[in-house]
């Protein structure tokens, strides 16, 4: 759920939550600003407008930090109640069915029956929504982001921060699955791991 199998291991050293972390996009957008500013300095000079993501307005940066401001206190809500649900996992209720479930399997050879597996289901399925839920708040955060970052754009700018975002996680893709592929190699000729 939180970590496809065909995404690299570098790819999920960088994810949020299942995804891409919403404050990323803001980054993403000041950086290629930044660059797009600086390759047409000379041009804007003279007064010529680029209308790429150089040429983002006062307003329009103005809209943009109101909008990263409301984003970050909304991501980092998100991430403590994250942070919180790790816990849940060695409350009381856990360490009991571990116990019992433990204890029942010594006396059984190794099997349990199906009241302890209904037992495990209803201890560990409210931990479980609670994954589900923090995971679509993470989502519909990064969707309003995005909606409300490309809404403050032109359509052009718009055009350019969209493939700003594709050419980074396709990058970030690819150099992770080298990455593995070499660990890969490095571990099947007896090399040491990291």
């Amino acid at each position: 759920m939180l970590s496809p199998s065909w995404r690299s291991s570098l790819e999920d050293a960088f994810m949020w939550i299942g995804g891409w972390r919403p404050s990323m996009a803001f980054h993403l957008l000041y950086s290629k600003s930044g660059l797009q500013l600086e390759e047409k300095l000379t041009e804007l000079v003279r007064g010529f407008s680029s209308g790429d993501l150089g040429d983002l307005s006062p307003s329009q940066l103005n809209q943009v930090d109101a909008l990263q401001g409301r984003t970050t206190v909304e991501e980092k809500e998100i991430t403590e109640t994250m942070a919180k649900l790790p816990e849940t996992v060695a409350d009381s209720s856990m360490v009991e069915l571990s116990h019992v479930v433990s204890e029942l399997m010594r006396e059984r050879g190794g099997s349990v029956n199906g009241v302890e597996e209904e037992r495990v289901e209803s201890t560990l399925g409210p931990k479980e929504e609670g994954l589900e839920e923090i995971w679509q708040k993470a989502d519909d955060l990064r969707l309003r982001t995005l909606k409300a970052i490309v809404e403050v754009l032109t359509p052009i700018q718009a055009g350019h921060i969209s493939i700003a975002a594709a050419e980074l996680h396709l990058r970030l893709h690819d150099w992770g699955k080298k990455r593995d592929d070499v660990f890969r190699q490095h571990r099947g000729t007896g090399g040491t791991d990291r």
